[in-house]
């Protein structure tokens, strides 16, 4: 337990960056699970372009790292690539 007037200060912080940062990566997963979860190419593509705004966002935010949100948004291209050369062979 916290002592001084500053540390209990930190500890308020910590607790609203944490919430912050939770709900944050939140909307990530869910915005990459649907890319992955995604039956046909086109819906592929729309959960993709949803996926690079919120990525975009998240790192804007410094929630993850920019390069991080760089590597997410080529795999899940590369994944929605691959997806659309299976279905049309």
């Amino acid at each position: 337990m916290p002592h001084h007037r500053s540390a209990k200060k930190r500890v308020r912080q910590s607790e609203r960056r944490r919430a912050y940062n939770r709900w944050n990566k939140r909307l990530l997963k869910e915005a990459v699970k649907a890319v992955y979860e995604s039956a046909n190419p086109d819906q592929a593509q729309e959960s993709l372009r949803r996926a690079y705004s919120v990525l975009d966002k998240v790192a804007a935010r410094g929630v993850i790292h920019a390069n991080a949100a760089a590597n997410r948004k080529s795999r899940l291209a590369h994944f929605v690539q691959t997806l659309r050369q299976r279905l049309a062979a």
